[in-house]
């Protein structure tokens, strides 16, 4: 059996198969970049790079495509009241996404697509859904009508049966029961961005950016569609209505829904201020990989509960790992193989890939790996474990960084190399040999500032680095 994915569209655990040979086509719902992204949003872009991971770890070919949103609702709002050009206020927030995800160790997407950068497709979308009688023009603006679409709904599981006809929003976010005919087109409002078209002055809705996008690269039927839950009602309900108005075909084959997020068990909110960005967290000691893991060890249908504490466990959690990758390089180990360790690390394998192939549960996969992990390290202190379990155990390794990626420690900007590190531990035991002592305490200090820690073994020094 392969992977098995939750559907949100059928509410059902199915197996997942491309619809075509063996390459997934599929699109995740990117940023939208008015401001630096939250611990939220970074959440569900974890999500997306764990399944990314995933699938190319089961050996699909992945044509993946990620938006930016870059003209809305708030965008416009924010860049106005700060008298910049909309084209320079997102560029700053979109770098920044760039440089976070590169940081969160995100692999890049088969295509990163600017909203900008679409209006034909997008004007060409409306366009079709006029021929086809599905939209309506007031004041400048044009709108779906939402009742001419019988299956509006059918994503969110909401009864809309009894929608008010005529009733109309123009703003890109509402209420999740409020079922009204959303805007396509925006006419446009004084001194606000705009483009010229058949419409008149004016913007795109939101929502129409996802649907021109989404099928431009991927055609009009994509295998996988991700994103955060909050997004499922109303904006992914209403690309589905513009995209199978458009088409007449299904849009996505399987809708996969991040939950949300909740910071010391309570709702994110500016209020309380308990909204954190990556660069926030950073500035406080927190390493990256510690922040990645902490998103992702939690299976993403399950909300999420963030603390500074189980950032600290999540930095606890990564050193074990790293220790015993340390103790595989620098232990010695008796010659020979222990069978029973090699079954053992052939299970925790098996293991981490039926939990990963269930829906992704991470905290399956985990405990598949710290089990071994613990048992291995029993075996080593009790002398069990020979050179010849050696690569067994690096392979496991391997697998849960394929996925996870967080035992490569980040070197920071102006951090030692891992050359420089070796050449200054190599002195520092030199001179312990020599009993310059001052020179080898002034080394240690020099190590741990730039946050390398020594441990000396009845084998000799070893070195890692602060998470």
């Amino acid at each position: 059996m392969g992977i098995r994915l939750y559907n949100s569209l059928t509410l059902q655990l199915e197996e997942f198969v491309p619809s075509e040979n063996n390459t997934v086509r599929m699109y995740t719902c990117g940023p939208t970049v008015y401001s630096y992204a939250h611990i939220g949003n970074l959440r569900t872009f974890t999500f997306n790079d764990i399944l990314r991971r995933w699938l190319r770890a089961r050996n699909f070919v992945l044509h993946d495509v990620m938006n930016i949103t870059d003209v809305e609702d708030k965008i416009i709002r924010n860049s106005m009241a700060k008298g910049v050009p909309m084209g320079e206020y997102t560029t700053q927030y979109e770098k920044a996404f760039i440089e976070d995800c590169a940081r969160m160790r995100f692999l890049p997407p088969w295509r990163l697509v600017r909203a900008t950068e679409h209006i034909p497709e997008m004007v060409a979308m409306i366009e079709t859904l006029q021929a086809k009688g599905l939209t309506y023009e007031t004041e400048g603006s044009v709108y779906y009508r939402i009742g001419k679409f019988p299956e509006y709904g059918k994503l969110s599981h909401n009864d809309f049966g009894g929608i008010r006809a005529g009733a109309r929003v123009d703003v890109d976010e509402y209420d999740k029961d409020d079922a009204r005919d959303f805007v396509l087109w925006k006419s446009r409002k004084e001194n606000e961005p705009y483009w010229d078209t058949p419409f008149g002055k004016g913007r795109p809705g939101w929502h129409i950016e996802c649907s021109a996008m989404a099928t431009k690269y991927l055609g009009n039927t994509l295998d996988i569609h991700a994103g955060g839950i909050d997004l499922m009602f109303p904006h992914h309900e209403n690309e589905i209505a513009q995209s199978e108005g458009c088409s007449g075909q299904p849009f996505a084959r399987f809708w996969l829904h991040c939950e949300h997020l909740l910071v010391d068990s309570s709702k994110m909110s500016k209020s309380v201020g308990n909204i954190y960005t990556l660069r926030e967290l950073l500035e406080m000691g927190y390493a990256p990989e510690a922040v990645r893991y902490l998103l992702a060890s939690v299976p993403y249908r399950k909300k999420l509960n963030f603390s500074l504490d189980g950032l600290k466990a999540a930095a606890t959690a990564i050193d074990r790992l790293r220790n015993f990758a340390l103790r595989l390089d620098t232990d010695k180990h008796p010659e020979g193989v222990n069978a029973a360790l090699e079954e053992r690390a052939a299970k925790s394998l098996a293991d981490f890939d039926a939990g990963m192939d269930d829906d992704l549960n991470t905290a399956e996969a985990l405990a598949a790996v710290y089990e071994y992990v613990r048992e291995t390290n029993s075996a080593m202190d009790a002398g069990g474990f020979h050179a010849g379990n050696v690569e067994s155990a690096r392979r496991v390794l391997a697998r849960f960084d394929e996925v996870f990626e967080v035992l490569k420690t980040a070197v920071a900007e102006g951090g030692m190399s891992d050359a420089e590190i070796d050449a200054l531990v190599a002195e520092r035991s030199q001179a312990k040999k020599s009993k310059n002592f001052s020179r080898s305490d002034e080394i240690r200090a020099q190590l741990l500032e730039m946050g390398v820690v020594l441990e000396d073994t009845k084998d000799g020094a070893r070195w890692k680095r602060k998470s």
